[in-house]
């Protein structure tokens, strides 16, 4: 039985696809049916791990918060814009008063949980080259600024991208919509490498790397999330 984590009421977690499915609770017996048959969709192997890596993470989380063994969860995902049930915003029906949100990238995966709605972002820091490109056309101008000014830019602009992506899942803003939130109050920069916690109007906003995998993330909730590892989960 899971205990109970009566220290959080928010808490996100970033780990390595694989070292996520070696936890001892791990496994594909966690999923639902239709989490299974999607996984089986992909045409790599790597997407299917960092799929079921992340479906497995979000459980872990979730149960941390309630105290209930992962294997008693199930997760289900809902699309606002097509009423389909295979993909779209994840949630618990069976504990409405849980909010939880997950991402993955190249061998990475992140999860949050939390009872208020919580979105979370993860990206590998290689990709802030790529992901620069779009920058004029989703940052607001003094974010664009503050970024060209950096002395690194690419990865000025990943620590907005993970902050912006968190709000979209938290259902701030959409993608078309991202340049009208301006994140330009908050540091570009972590202090020392730890977790940074900032607000947005009247959200948490935490902000954090995993330099072992080479991943910026952020989480985004009314209530002030913190890093939990794996090996806590």
């Amino acid at each position: 039985m899971t205990s109970v984590d009566k220290t959080a009421d928010a808490i996100a977690t970033v780990a390595a696809s694989a070292d996520v499915l070696r936890h001892p609770g791990a496994g594909e017996h966690l999923l639902t049916e239709v989490e299974r048959e999607r996984a089986a969709r992909f045409r790599y192997e790597s997407g299917r791990v960092d799929f079921t890596a992340g479906h497995v993470l979000v459980r872990f989380c979730a149960a941390r918060l309630l105290g209930v063994p992962a294997a008693s969860l199930t997760l289900a995902q809902h699309c606002p814009d097509c009423g389909k049930g295979d993909h779209g915003k994840p949630y618990l029906p069976d504990h409405p008063g849980i909010s939880v949100s997950l991402s993955h990238t190249k061998g990475v995966v992140a999860a949050a949980a939390a009872h208020r709605p919580i979105g979370v972002d993860v990206e590998l820091t290689d990709r802030g080259g790529t992901l620069l490109d779009v920058a004029p056309r989703v940052l607001a101008a003094e974010e664009l600024r503050q970024v060209r000014a950096h002395a690194d830019p690419a990865r000025a602009f990943l620590r907005l991208w993970v902050r912006k992506e968190a709000l979209i899942k938290v259902g701030r803003t959409t993608l078309d919509g991202l340049a009208a939130v301006d994140l330009s109050a908050l540091p570009l920069d972590l202090p020392d490498g730890r977790p940074l916690l900032g607000r947005f109007e009247d959200l948490e906003l935490l902000d954090w790397a995993d330099e072992s995998q080479g991943a910026a993330a952020a989480a985004v909730c009314e209530l002030p999330p913190r890093v939990v590892e794996l090996a806590a989960l």
